[in-house]
């Protein structure tokens, strides 16, 4: 979430993926930019900071110069989703640091939110796509509503190593292994400011919500921690084996 998130990854990722022994890594970056979308430079940095694949949601559209860079930076993800014709790719294939291929799948989610493609048909698609490389499959679901993500978990349970909700900013505690090995959370969080409106200053926020004036989002600055899950992959069935919450503030390092 904007400069405070990238200050976290910056200072605090490269300890915990040693602590951890983390070989893939995974930033939903849509809204680093200002608390509203990406620019190609913010792009390289956050790469250049160790993450591996950077996912995102409906306002990766937010920034205009992002448009032709989604179809030259495959490392950037949009859900796969939206209309065939627009700049990027909603999945891909990728190489972790210990040389397993990692298949990547960014979805975006209908209630509450844009009518696009129906994201369980075309999820269901870029899996049988992907599994033909791989079984380990992550995929990020950017959604408003928990009952559509939870029905995303098991419609995917045992054909997929992890369903990973976004968009909500707010960490849930319903981490869990479904029944079949597929790895669950209904939002993995925020990296960013915590003394906030999911990230927005308070003020700015409240202001919103009460004049119903749509004042321009002022990202906040206070209490930042960078927040996620760190999944443990049994390799050869791409089955998850652990999924553990991770909460790691900035001011008291990882």
């Amino acid at each position: 979430m904007g400069k405070p998130g990238r200050q976290a990854i910056g200072r605090l990722l490269e300890k915990i993926v040693c602590d951890y022994q983390i070989d893939f890594t995974i930033a939903n970056a849509e809204n680093a930019a200002g608390g509203m979308g990406i620019t190609p430079p913010i792009v390289k940095e956050i790469l250049d900071q160790g993450v591996d694949v950077l996912t995102s949601g409906n306002h990766i559209w937010a920034k205009k110069e992002i448009y032709p860079y989604l179809n030259e930076e495959r490392r950037i993800l949009r859900p796969a989703n939206y209309p065939p014709d627009v700049p990027g790719r909603g999945a891909g294939l990728f190489e972790s640091k210990n040389g397993e291929k990692i298949g990547v799948i960014n979805l975006e989610g209908r209630v509450f939110m844009k009518h696009l493609d129906c994201p369980f048909r075309i999820g269901e698609r870029e899996v049988e796509v992907l599994r033909k490389e791989t079984p380990i499959l992550l995929v990020d679901f950017h959604a408003e509503a928990t009952s559509e993500k939870v029905a995303m978990g098991w419609f995917l349970d045992g054909r997929v190593t992890a369903v990973l909700g976004t968009h909500t900013h707010i960490q849930t505690s319903d981490e869990r292994i479904l029944n079949d090995g597929t790895a669950y959370i209904t939002d993995v969080g925020m990296t960013g400011p915590l003394d906030s409106v999911i990230g927005i200053r308070k003020q700015v926020a409240l202001n919103r919500l009460l004049t119903q004036i749509p004042w321009k989002f002022d990202v906040a600055t206070e209490e930042i921690e960078l927040q996620g899950v760190i999944i443990d992959v049994e390799r050869e069935a791409g089955r998850s084996k652990d999924i553990q919450r991770i909460r790691v503030p900035l001011n008291e390092r990882a």
